[in-house]
């Protein structure tokens, strides 16, 4: 079945596949470009930079009154403020500096509030997923349907370890554990919104993380929901993952058992 792709899809399709090739030559010169660090793990390079000029500049020439909301450059405000371009132009950043090819572009498109077309883009494995609200989702022109897989016990699930506060990194060791009791095998590949495409694409069952940021998961979400799989905040239902950023993804079969098997542990402590 071929994508039904919007005129908004094929805009980001375009602006990713060109930030694309900025960055492919940057990762073969990655010893040799300038980095800076914006915290404890987490860094930004000329190439993030770069990425996140092209994106901007095409997404800019077909749509000059949206808005942006970038991981570098923070929020421009746009002439129509009913949609919101969300760009995470180097999703994996430290993979990309220590040459490990798993890391991606993310462009998402929010209308009112909410996601309506979403695109992760893997260019070292020429992996492109996407999604538009109520059209399903896809890589390139494959339809893309979540795991059929119902037993923890024979599910692959992925996380993502968080920075920063201590207590965050001890809920996370916790969780980690109460997961790997009841599954084979986890993974953590550093790359959120591929944890997203491939929860989407059925290589994993599940998929949590905490403490993200929209621009790590926006694209994510509409293509794993458009692909059959749920999202949730990981504490609490009522929540939207959007807003906490703290995000559970799976198939309809294993998202209970998962939550129930997270929040077992409890909440984490608050920051101060």
């Amino acid at each position: 079945m071929a994508a039904n792709r919007s005129p908004h899809l094929n805009i980001m399709i375009r602006a990713a596949e060109k930030a694309a090739r900025s960055l492919i030559r940057d990762f073969g010169e990655v010893e040799n470009l300038q980095v800076s660090s914006k915290g404890p793990g987490d860094f930004v390079s000329a190439a993030d930079i770069r990425a996140e000029e092209i994106i901007h500049e095409e997404l800019s020439k077909a749509c000059p009154k949206y808005g942006f909301v970038m991981e570098e450059s923070g929020i421009k405000k746009g002439e129509d403020e009913d949609y919101n371009w969300i760009v995470d132009p180097l999703d994996g950043t430290t993979n990309f500096l220590h040459g490990i090819p798993h890391w991606a572009i993310s462009i998402a498109l929010e209308h009112k509030g909410e996601i309506i077309s979403g695109l992760v883009y893997d260019p070292i494995k020429d992996d492109m997923f996407h999604a538009d609200k109520n059209e399903g989702a896809y890589m390139r022109r494959r339809r893309l349907r979540v795991s059929g897989r119902s037993d923890l016990t024979h599910s692959m699930i992925a996380t993502g370890s968080p920075r920063g506060r201590a207590e965050s990194k001890t809920q996370f060791i916790k969780e980690y554990e109460a997961v790997m009791n009841v599954t084979p095998g986890l993974r953590r590949f550093g790359a959120a919104a591929l944890d997203l495409a491939y929860v989407a694409a059925g290589r994993y069952e599940g998929f949590w993380e905490r403490d993200l940021k929209i621009w790590d998961i926006a694209a994510g979400i509409i293509i794993v929901k458009e692909a059959g799989g749920f999202i949730c905040d990981i504490d609490n239902d009522r929540a939207n993952p959007l807003k906490t950023c703290s995000i559970l993804a799976a198939n309809g079969e294993i998202l209970n058992p998962l939550k129930k098997v997270i929040r077992a542990v409890g909440t984490p402590a608050p920051s101060l």
